[in-house]
């Protein structure tokens, strides 16, 4: 199946190289299934209007999560939400997850509960049932992966590849105020490493810590948008960074885009974090990620509702220049969007 003879490290392809060096080998062998991988979750025709969406997502410990400072709870409730996101993020409602966890000896019972009322509280937040999963131990502390499965109208689904030329970019929220969130948490742990008698200092960062620790999936703009009758061209959810998330976008509907740095929702205390650790608050905008925001396209001729929606910013438009995509400033000049958020194996 694969011809490689070398010892290539993954960190060479990275992330989405490998996957896509895998999908290659694999075809498509049953009809119903209308987009295997290559966006936020599958799509798989149920024969009527309606198709239904699959997607699994891994969080490792030491990697996407840090016991130090990451609450049990919030963690449950986290790993659902991020998978709930991609439902979303199709233009989908979810509506049941699976849950499999791998544990080491250090975790109690009262542990895994305090786990599970997170996952519980997600569920009940976002109305989705627990039906399975499955428990294994493990040497290495925790890993969770959850697959969320939820519903779309088939005409409604909202794929990557759908942007065309002069399409509008929009994002629901604000961005990198997960990643300043994680800056603050990272900085508290160094200090307490160096005195364990300091007191954390976090008053006054609520809102950056909660982005971090207990992200919201977008249904309200999923919702917002079906109320107004927008059905966007092309969508999804941004979680390795608006840089990343856009080049997807691109790739995946052979298009460009300019992107305006003065048009990208920033909150106030993401800029005050930001001019803390002496950073320009476009950086954790366009690379922070785990904001769960989502990013999407609508048409043109959609501009006069759109405008009017609370919580969505129109930051950008789609151009013909297949892969062109440019971020452009204030004086109207222009250079290439790097991909330089969050990628899995160059940690």
């Amino acid at each position: 199946m694969f011809q490689n003879t070398e010892n290539t490290p993954i960190s060479k392809i990275g992330e989405f190289g490998l996957i896509d060096h895998i999908s290659k080998s694999f075809e498509v062998k049953n009809k119903d299934v209308l987009k295997g991988i290559g966006d936020d979750a599958a799509v798989i025709d149920l024969g009527n209007d309606k198709v239904m969406l699959v997607t699994t997502d891994m969080l490792t410990e030491g990697v996407h999560f840090d016991m130090v400072y990451t609450p049990l709870k919030h963690l449950g409730y986290k790993a659902v939400a991020v998978n709930l996101s991609d439902i979303y993020a199709m233009n989908g409602n979810p509506s049941h997850i699976t849950v499999s966890i791998a544990l080491s000896s250090k975790f109690t019972l009262e542990a895994v509960e305090e786990l599970y009322e997170g996952i519980k509280l997600a569920c009940e937040n976002y109305k989705v049932d627990l039906v399975g999963g499955d428990t294994v131990s493990s040497q290495y502390g925790m890993t969770i992966s959850i697959t969320a499965i939820g519903y779309a109208e088939k005409s409604k689904v909202a794929y990557r590849s759908g942007a065309k030329e002069f399409d509008l970019v929009c994002v629901s929220g604000d961005l990198g105020a997960a990643f300043m969130g994680l800056q603050l948490l990272e900085r508290e742990k160094k200090m307490f490493k160096e005195n364990p008698n300091l007191q954390p200092d976090l008053n006054g960062y609520d809102y950056l810590l909660e982005r971090q620790l207990k992200p919201e999936p977008r249904k309200d703009i999923v919702r917002l948008l079906h109320d107004n009758g927008i059905v966007p061209t092309s969508m999804i959810d941004i979680s390795d960074g608006l840089s990343s998330e856009i080049l997807h976008v691109c790739k995946a509907s052979g298009v460009g885009c300019d992107i305006y740095i003065s048009k990208i929702p920033v909150d106030h205390l993401t800029q005050q974090a930001a001019e803390l650790f002496n950073m320009d608050a476009t950086t954790p905008a366009l690379n922070g990620g785990e904001d769960y925001e989502l990013l999407f396209t609508v048409k043109q001729s959609d501009f006069e509702i759109v405008k009017k929606l609370k919580g969505i910013s129109i930051i950008g438009h789609i151009t013909a220049d297949k892969m062109n995509a440019r971020l452009v400033n204030q004086a109207n000049e222009a250079s290439p969007i790097t991909a330089l958020g969050w990628e899995a194996f160059n940690q």
